[in-house]
């Protein structure tokens, strides 16, 4: 059978350079109709209007709610969707960024979702118990959202024959949040299970994309939120406590230990304060035996047999032990809201080094493991900054900007290096976006935007084919 998202020959590049840029000029054109048809709505607009009935979906306190979002998207400098990768496409610029691609994609403004979550009084004070159960599934295809499969999917395959493959914490979990808890309006909330991290939870309060894959930096590649890898973005046994005094909030965040030892320990807080329009957090992370997950090579496939373990659930790791500071801010004007962030991420080789067949999130194993990666400690550097604007009450406009700027941690002949000649060098990354997002409805929106990015330096090492990358997309997402 016919691969549809299979690399396009030249012709076929030519005609999906012809949809791109038609898929940008729709993009433009949707932002100026739908602002045309705002304004004609508000100004034909008589007396006010009643307040919305509740019409979730809530029985005996269970809410069940959910998200479908899927459009179509071109990238000039891309590697065939993936079936199982959250985002489908990787809508920045990576190694195997080989040809120009266009098909759909989901989850470009939210991840895909269903859910359940519930609410108890204990009629003991203000206390309530609660729960959330929530899965995450790719539209376009019907499957379960599995990151680390779409790189399995890729061992041994070289970078030109590769589908889109990422490293995430979406690795096929039955559940992506699942948890268990008191919460009350005096003393806070308690949490235990699988859920976000207090970081994650700030990224997509700050991040003036909302944290979105197709048009936000820092919202596709999970580094930020994870504290320096994107598996820590959501974790597996831990314990939330997150509590507001009046303009101020904070919040800890512990994640328990795994199979060996300190593997995988997570220590997280946060400080905010909401005051006059302005909001401000400050958070810290240290992560223990941080992974970074990645595809097998041709030689790494090899050596599978011998030590037992199977193409199709095995791995590549490098291991670290990760502490970040960040700080978020945002301000709101009533029209435009503006945002900005910082975090700093330093990897140092960890402390307790992992052994050959770890197990990995969502049943995947470890073949080859890196524990020594890092001769120097690397330092990257995380910022951005944006303006979301509310154009009519159903339209908002959002810009931004993103950069990752890496230090020089190679060291022999390399030390102080500043070129591709090693992931090593220093190095920088950078991503200009735009998004409209025009509300039909409470439920049903359709939105239309695109990420430009662009590599240089070491975080330029081994990318043969393009250093850069654009993904014009449009879309519709429902809620419920």
């Amino acid at each position: 059978m016919t691969n549809a998202n299979a690399p396009s020959n030249s012709g076929a590049s030519r005609t999906c350079g012809n949809r791109g840029i038609a898929l940008l000029g729709g993009a433009v054109l949707l932002a100026s109709l739908l602002t045309a048809t705002g304004v004609a709505r508000a100004q034909s607009a008589m007396g006010p209007v009643a307040a919305p009935a509740d019409d979730s979906l809530t029985l005996h306190g269970v809410t069940l709610y959910g998200i479908v979002d899927i459009g179509l998207q071109y990238e000039s400098h891309g590697a065939p969707f993936n079936d199982y990768f959250p985002a489908g496409s990787a809508d920045i610029v990576q190694k195997n960024s080989n040809n120009s691609q266009f098909g759909a994609t989901p989850s470009n403004l939210s991840q895909s979702r269903v859910g359940l979550q519930g609410i108890e009084p204990i009629l003991v004070g203000d206390w309530v118990a609660v729960f959330k159960l929530e899965t995450f599934f790719n539209p376009q295809s019907g499957d379960i959202a599995d990151a680390l499969k779409s790189l399995a999917q890729n061992n041994g395959r070289t970078a030109s024959e590769q589908t889109t493959n990422l490293d995430s914490s979406i690795a096929g979990q039955t559940f992506q949040q699942s948890f268990v808890g008191l919460s009350s309006a005096t003393f806070g909330s308690l949490t235990f299970g699988r859920q976000n991290t207090l970081l994650a939870d700030g990224i997509s309060k700050y991040d003036p994309q909302g944290a979105s894959q197709a048009f936000s930096l820092i919202g596709l590649s999970g580094t930020t939120a994870g504290g320096g890898d994107t598996q820590d973005r959501r974790v597996d046994s831990s314990l939330k406590y997150v509590e507001k005094v009046g303009p101020v909030h904070f919040g800890v965040d512990y994640k328990f230990n795994n199979a060996s030892g300190a593997a995988n320990t997570l220590v997280q807080a946060d400080v905010g304060i909401e005051y006059l329009g302005a909001s401000v957090d400050a958070y810290f992370t240290h992560v223990r035996d941080a992974i970074s997950a990645s595809a097998l090579s041709a030689a790494q496939v090899a050596m599978l047999p011998g030590l037992g373990l199977s193409s199709s659930n095995s791995l590549a790791g490098t291991i670290s032990d990760n502490t970040s500071y960040a700080i978020m801010a945002m301000y709101n004007f009533g029209a435009p809201k503006i945002y900005a962030g910082y975090e700093h991420i330093q990897y140092a080789n960890p402390t307790t080094p992992l052994p050959v067949g770890f197990d990995d999130i969502g049943g995947y194993k470890l073949a080859v493991v890196n524990n020594t990666a890092f001769p120097n400690d690397k330092d990257l550097q995380v910022f951005w900054a944006g303006v979301k604007y509310t154009v009519l009450s159903s339209l908002d406009l959002t810009a931004s900007y993103y950069g990752y700027k890496q230090n020089s941690y190679a060291d022999g002949a390399n030390t102080g290096c500043s070129t591709t000649v090693s992931g090593g060098c220093s190095g920088n990354e950078n991503a200009l976006t735009f998004s409209a997002d025009y509300r039909f409805t409470k439920r049903f929106d359709m939105y239309a935007g695109l990420m430009w990015t662009k590599v240089s330096g070491g975080l330029a090492s081994g990318y043969d084919f393009s250093t850069d990358t654009v993904d014009p997309t449009i879309g519709f997402r429902f809620k419920f």
